[in-house]
């Protein structure tokens, strides 16, 4: 066990179950014991690789993507360029780089990094040292007063949930207590009518489980009113689909699955997003969402296969076995090209952002 399964513990046995939201915040971001603070999360080394880690194709299509995106809709002479959860900083730096030849983007663009995480924070100046960004600790403090164009990889994905199995008495809530020999264990609180849940009562039969994250749904609600209001748009890549759909709630420590209550604070906790939820709130916040698209689609349309050849040209051996290899795992269906999907967001009375279709 851990310090923070200490910590756990005892509060537990203060105050009663917690919800998993609370265990996965607390696990993720405590700010002596969590994941986030302590983990060295990122690449062959780490516990996950993300799509910008994998080949630098993949911001670059961003990149041109985003840039197509503000030349469509005028090429406003001031804008926020935004990431949510930038990592080490990989992503945003290959859009830079990328869009280093676009005339006016860079003069316009101001750059915002939402990262809660202090020690990612500096990663995070490191891969940046040319474009002075500001950092946020919350979607809500992004400037409300010029276009923001966003992109969030393997963001949401992150952010707490809530799992609520149907009863016939209404929903019980996967709730985090304590088991006989004092480990960490799920359970189940008493069946409870759930107002907010009615929604799901067509299409789910008693035993069913879903997931919920009100803070995603808040963070697309803060950026979608910004697009709404002002221009912009924003990118969302994440593993998931439409519907929340069963337990999708996970572990991973050194690219492996793990239990997920063995050692808080030491593994990566996520949960397979609900694009539907992210749509619903953006129409509602009056801003316009794409279909859902794969991720493989996604960069095909964009134009990656002729950036791999384009590329490719220069390589042999290794260098060139590994390239191709990168380019199958980001847009075959067997790999990450089915399994994340992308969501687009955008002013009703423009054009969805390259590579998505309204």
């Amino acid at each position: 066990m851990t310090a923070l399964a200490d910590l756990l513990r005892k509060q537990i046995k203060a105050t009663g179950p917690m919800t998993l939201a609370q265990y996965m915040s607390a696990c993720l971001l405590h700010p002596k014991h969590g994941y986030y603070t302590t983990q060295d999360a990122l690449g062959v080394d780490g516990d996950f690789t993300t799509a910008p880690e994998i080949s630098q194709m993949f911001g670059e299509l961003i990149g041109l993507c985003l840039a197509q995106s503000w030349m469509d809709q005028d090429a406003p002479d001031r804008f926020a360029l935004v990431e949510l959860g930038p990592g080490r900083g990989t992503l945003i730096a290959d859009v830079m780089r990328a869009t280093l030849q676009v005339p006016g983007f860079h003069a316009a663009a101001e750059l915002h990094l939402v990262e809660a995480s202090n020690r990612m924070r500096a990663l995070q100046a490191a891969a940046l040292p040319a474009h002075d960004p500001t950092w946020h600790d919350s979607a809500e403090t992004l400037p409300e007063d010029i276009p923001v164009y966003v992109v969030a990889n393997e963001f949401f994905d992150a952010l707490p949930i809530r799992q609520f199995q149907r009863d016939p008495k209404g929903w019980r809530e996967v709730m985090v207590g304590l088991s006989e020999d004092g480990g960490l264990q799920r359970g189940l609180s008493d069946p409870a009518p759930i107002n907010a849940l009615n929604s799901r009562l067509d299409d789910t039969v008693p035993g069913a489980l879903i997931e919920t994250c009100a803070h995603a749904t808040a963070v697309v609600d803060a950026l979608a009113r910004r697009i709404a209001a002002n221009g912009g748009m924003a990118l969302f890549i994440d593993y998931g689909g439409w519907l929340s759909d069963g337990d999708t709630f996970q572990a991973v420590r050194a690219h492996r699955p793990v239990d997920p209550f063995a050692e808080p604070g030491r593994a990566d906790l996520t949960a397979h997003v609900d694009f539907e939820a992210l749509a619903r709130a953006a129409l509602i916040a009056g801003c316009a969402a794409s279909q859902l698209t794969n991720q493989g689609v996604f960069l095909e349309r964009l134009g990656i296969t002729p950036r791999a050849q384009s590329l490719a040209k220069s390589l042999n051996g290794d260098a060139l076995d590994a390239h191709v290899a990168a380019h199958r795992r980001l847009t075959h269906p067997d790999e990450m090209g089915s399994l994340f999907k992308v969501l687009g967001l955008y002013p009703v009375d423009e054009s969805p952002p390259p590579g998505l279709d309204p």
